[in-house]
Order: structure tokens, then sequence, then C-alpha cells
């Protein structure tokens, strides 16, 4: 008689070529199962990868509030000229050529108006020091 009834029935003898090929698949297939989970565990990486999400995150609203704040400044410009127009059109005749004499004085006295307004807060400042020191 043979010994078939050593083996069990279906199935067939696997040459050591083949087992060694399938001990290979198995250790690559757990080499890759353990880096998976070191990845996980690694929470300083899994914290700085998180961390860089964020920040770039951050910067893309940093750039949409900055456009957002450009378009804004320009449409309040924009209104404070046209309010700035209107008021011109409705202000008296005189009240405008008084306000553009003033305006061309101060441009053609800039020093002199400098140095008055320089004198006028040292004197303020000389009244405020001397106040403390009466009490």
């Amino acid at each position: 008689m043979t010994r078939s009834h050593d083996k069990p029935q279906g199935s067939g003898t696997q040459a050591p070529a083949e087992l060694r090929a399938q001990v290979e698949r198995t250790r690559q297939e757990l080499g890759e199962t353990v880096e998976a989970l070191a990845d996980k565990a690694d929470v300083k990486a899994r914290a700085q990868e998180k961390a860089a999400a964020v920040k770039g995150q951050a910067s893309g609203m940093v750039t949409q509030v900055r456009e957002k704040a450009g378009h804004t400044t320009a449409q309040v410009r924009e209104k404070a000229a046209h309010a700035g127009h209107a008021v011109q059109e409705k202000a008296p005749e005189p009240l405008r050529h008084r306000a553009g004499q003033a305006t061309r004085l101060a441009r053609e006295n800039r020093p002199a108006l400098l140095a008055a307004g320089a004198g006028v807060m040292a004197l303020v400042l000389m009244r405020r020091r001397r106040g403390k020191g009466r009490r």
C-alpha cells in the first residue's frame, strides 16, 4: 500500500521553493503592516503634519483677508471722495473760497506751521508737568 493516508486529503504537496515564496510574501505583508502601525504610532510626525496643514490653511486665509481688506479700502476711498465732492458742491461759495485760502496758506507756510504746532505742544507738556508737581 501507498502512504496516502499520511497526507490530508485534497492537499497537494508544495515544493520547498513554493513554501519559501509564500513565507517571503507573508514577511513582506507583515513588514508593511508593521510599518503602517509605526507611522500611526508616531505622534510627533503626525502632529507636525497637522501643524503644516493648519499653517497652510491659515496662510490661505491671510491672503483672502488681505485681498478683501484691499478691496474694502478701495471702496471706502471711493465713497469718501464722493462724499467730499458732495460737500464741496453743497458748501456755500464763501466757505469754499476760505477753505481754499487756508489750504494754500498751510502749504506755503508748512515749516512755520509745524514750528508753531511744536511750540504749542511744548507749552501743553510744560503745563502738565507743572500741574503734576503741585499735587
